[in-house]
């Protein structure tokens, strides 16, 4: 098989600008939650640092959504010689909700994923047309995925892969009319978790196959899988068997054992049925002794970012040798114990696991592996 390799990558949350700051951030146990106007926690981007950023850049036309992701982009972008006006150069964009704003303020004309990525794409003046990946909450790690099949299908050199979701009064109904929405910030695999909290966040990373574009120690994507419950619209699986077949095909056609992961990073939402599958499906896939760790105590839920902006903060922890403590996390809260902890771990590694699953059944697993050009 081809390598793939990670260039540059770029988080914009509550945590920063830069993946260098989210990471020393998450590093340190500091978490973007906090409480909000409306009484509730959540994870949003304060205006004190997104607005500058948009103004530098000249987005002050463009929708929250919009400037989330050409800012993230501009960043990652800004770290290489890769450019989207290449015809070699692929463009994809993950989201779950994308300008769902707008629908609130009535601007239905402008809500279609495929417009936004478009004018999204104009902005860089790239060369081909954008791919939208939106497959719920696994939209994000699918779209790294599927950016390095494109790539090894020689169509492409390179893929620029950016995804963003909105903190938006319609999303948090939408968790709410589930009764999913914690009262306190998330507390995944925890025995007192009540749920989600839901974030906003913003990532990207430029992936190539060319080796003379890097140096140093970088990530080469492992192999990766997804499948799907055929559960529930909403419900997960409660057995685990699918995600941890997706699981087994990622590590297994990596080449890699179980024991060879230095950790999952896992979906984690903190919900009683996500984390209860999870658990299960780490058991049978061999990963029962592996540490696992949550980010969504740290950035909340991101929906289509999740999956982009946690493999991201993963691969970070990968090049420092440790596990970042799952924020929230006290006390074991599922059937089968899971090697969590609320405190950091260093430990040697060279491989990590990152899963994410999502409304609709749907699973997606890949391996991150670090290597020195």
């Amino acid at each position: 098989m081809m390598d793939v390799f990670v260039a540059a990558d770029n988080i914009i949350s509550p945590l920063g600008a830069t993946s260098r700051s989210n990471f020393g951030q998450v590093r340190n146990g500091v978490t973007g939650i906090s409480r909000q106007p409306g009484g509730y926690f959540g994870a949003v981007i304060p205006d004190e640092l997104l607005a500058p950023l948009a103004a530098a850049a000249q987005l002050q036309a463009s929708t929250r959504f919009e400037q989330l992701l050409i800012l993230s982009m501009q960043d990652a972008l800004s770290q290489t010689g890769i450019s989207l006006q290449n015809e070699r150069t692929a463009l994809i964009v993950s989201t779950t909700k994308g300008n769902i704003a707008l629908l609130e303020e009535g601007h239905l004309e402008t809500l279609r994923l495929y417009d936004t990525a478009a004018k999204v794409a104009a902005f860089f003046g790239a060369a081909n047309k954008p791919l939208v990946i939106s497959n719920a909450c696994i939209s994000g790690l699918l779209a790294i995925l599927i950016g390095q099949r494109l790539i090894r299908s020689g169509r492409y050199d390179h893929a620029v892969v950016t995804g963003a979701d909105v903190f938006t009064p319609f999303v948090l109904s939408g968790f709410q009319s589930f009764q999913a929405v914690s009262d306190e910030p998330c507390r995944p695999f925890d025995a007192a978790r009540k749920g989600v909290t839901l974030g906003e966040a913003a990532g990207t990373v430029i992936l190539t196959k060319d080796k003379t574009l890097l140096a140093g120690t970088v990530t080469r994507l492992g192999e990766g899988a997804s499948s799907n419950d055929a559960n529930h619209i909403s419900g997960p699986s409660r057995t685990g068997e699918e995600l941890a077949g997706a699981i087994r095909k990622a590590v297994g056609n990596s080449g890699l054992q179980p024991a060879d992961i230095g950790f999952v990073s896992a979906h984690g939402t903190a919900t009683l049925y996500n984390d209860e599958m999870e658990a299960k499906a780490f058991h049978l896939a061999g990963l029962e002794n592996v540490p696992v760790n949550s980010f969504k105590g740290h950035y909340g839920h991101t929906l289509g970012a999740a999956g982009l902006i946690e493999a991201i903060a993963g691969m970070h922890s990968m090049y420092g040798n440790v596990v970042p403590g799952t924020a929230g996390f006290q006390q074991s809260g599922t059937s089968l114990p899971l090697q969590v902890s609320g405190l950091p771990l260093h430990r040697p590694m060279e491989h990590y696991l990152k899963t994410t699953s999502g409304f609709g059944g749907c699973n997606a697993a890949m391996v991150f592996s670090k290597v020195t050009l």
